[in-house]
């Protein structure tokens, strides 16, 4: 496949993970506003305890090879259905462990309600078993248009009926209605587009091979998933379910703006960088490009949403929730990292050096958890800071290997990088000053956003900034190509 039709393609698969990822965020985000209002923080602070639990079990179910089947240059039948019948397996096994351990659970943090949750809430480890191999299917096939429908048709099911029941006076019942749904209908959906059926074999021999590789990215995933959950975990057993609410929720905003644009990249340059990973200087190509263009457009959102936290929380979730905002702004600090940390390491997996990731969680992991450790005697919003402490020096740490394999440097990287975040800076010291008006938190939001969104926009126009310059030429590509195949 030539240059051209190989950046075709990858523009085609960005056009739809973005429409994926965008409009299944957006009715989510409208979702979470409506629940919030509805709910109190005790009830996303339950969940987000039933939560931590879950996501670690999928880690197993998952395994790693949804990623090997997505690296590996030669796949077939046997592989996929050999892996899908040995997610089913490990999904039964940890569901049976979490329904007996629930009580276990409960009694450490105090809350009863926490057994039937967990035990309701755990069927998704189910769909998780299917989802994984469907969505690897995808992505070697770069079909992302079939996930924004199956996302979307799910979001817009699930949040209606998430807020019917909160209406209702079911509390904390919406949240787990809203996500069980979601994942079924995700599920269901993906079933009738996705053109693949398990087939009736199993090859041991073929499990082993992907598991090769697909273990060290196991680990990794445990190591990582352990470590970003252990403060919810800690913070939940020290303060309370409200306090685990306001963390999770000042993280919420701006998780769903970076796993939007950031991780809608991530997904379509794996697959786009495995296939030319013979290539090393091409590879190098697309990691600067990747960096350059979620910088360009994470920071703006990052630096002017730590800017808007305050008018933001009141409009949106009322005043019940302003003590979120601090977790919200440390929040954006440590996303803003994201590009940095992501483009790295998916140039490191698609190269199939697994062995490098995994080395690399596990020191980045342990400097956490020393960070962590101080940070704890200063509350929790000294846990959020010891976050962003822990996510700057992993910045270097995940840079380091490409050092020696893509011959990119902390130089470039940084060169790459920091247009974008001057400009952010010096944006939001501008629209900062808004606030001094004392206008009605409405219209202060409104003013901040377009006048951040204008002047971001205006200065990068004005000193011609090659990542602004090459985004106005990809868009223009993109619609070509997407009015192309209307035709």
């Amino acid at each position: 496949m030539d240059v051209q039709s190989t950046k075709s393609k990858v523009l085609a698969s960005l056009f739809w993970k973005l429409m994926e990822r965008g409009g299944t965020q957006g009715i989510q985000f409208i979702v979470q506003i409506a629940l919030a209002r509805l709910l109190v923080p005790d009830d996303y602070g339950v969940i987000a305890l039933i939560a931590i639990f879950i996501t670690i079990a999928n880690v197993f179910v998952q395994s790693g090879f949804n990623i090997a089947l997505i690296q590996k240059k030669d796949v077939n039948e046997t592989d996929f259905s050999s892996v899908f019948y040995l997610s089913l397996l490990v999904a039964s096994l940890l569901y049976i462990i979490l329904f007996f351990i629930a009580p276990s659970i409960a009694t450490f943090y105090h809350e009863v309600q926490l057994i039937l949750i967990l035990r309701v809430l755990s069927i998704t480890l189910f769909f998780g078993a299917f989802n994984s191999i469907q969505n690897a299917v995808i992505s070697r096939k770069m079909q992302f248009k079939k996930l924004f429908f199956s996302s979307l048709g799910a979001m817009l099911v699930s949040g209606t009926i998430g807020i019917v029941f909160a209406y209702t006076g079911f509390g904390v019942w919406a949240l787990v209605a809203q996500q069980l749904i979601n994942q079924f209908m995700i599920t269901t959906i993906l079933w009738f587009t996705v053109k693949w059926r398990p087939k009736l074999v199993f090859s041991f021999k073929r499990v082993k091979g992907l598991f090769s590789y697909g273990w060290k990215l196991l680990v990794s995933s445990l190591i990582d998933t352990l470590y970003m959950n252990l403060r919810s975990l800690i913070i939940g057993k020290i303060y309370n379910p409200a306090t685990l609410g306001f963390y999770n929720r000042g993280d919420q905003f701006p998780q769903i703006i970076v796993t939007n644009i950031n991780g809608s990249i991530q997904s379509v340059m794996l697959p786009a960088i495995a296939s030319e990973q013979d290539n090393r200087q091409r590879v190098k190509g697309m990691v600067r490009r990747s960096i350059a263009t979620s910088s360009f457009i994470l920071f703006p959102m990052m630096v002017g949403l730590a800017v808007i936290a305050e008018p933001l929380v009141i409009v949106l979730l009322t005043d019940k929730w302003l003590p979120c905002v601090p977790f919200l702004q440390i929040s954006c600090a440590s996303y803003a990292l994201w590009p940095i940390h992501t483009a790295n390491l998916q140039a490191i997996n698609a190269l199939g050096r697994s062995d490098i990731f995994l080395r690399l969680e596990v020191i980045k992991k342990l400097i956490g958890l020393i960070v962590l450790w101080i940070s704890i005697n200063y509350g929790a919003y000294g846990i959020a800071i010891g976050t962003l402490v822990s996510g700057i020096i992993s910045t270097f740490i995940n840079a380091y290997p490409n050092l020696k394999l893509l011959k990119y440097s902390y130089k470039e990287q940084c060169k790459d990088i920091l247009p974008s975040l001057i400009l952010s800076l010096i944006m939001g010291a501008i629209i900062y000053n808004i606030k001094w008006f004392n206008m009605q938190s409405w219209l202060t939001l409104i003013l901040q956003i377009f006048f951040g969104s204008f002047i971001y926009i205006i200065m990068a126009n004005i000193f011609k900034l090659e990542c602004y310059i090459y985004l106005l030429a990809t868009l223009k590509d993109t619609f070509k190509i997407r009015k192309g195949a209307t035709k």
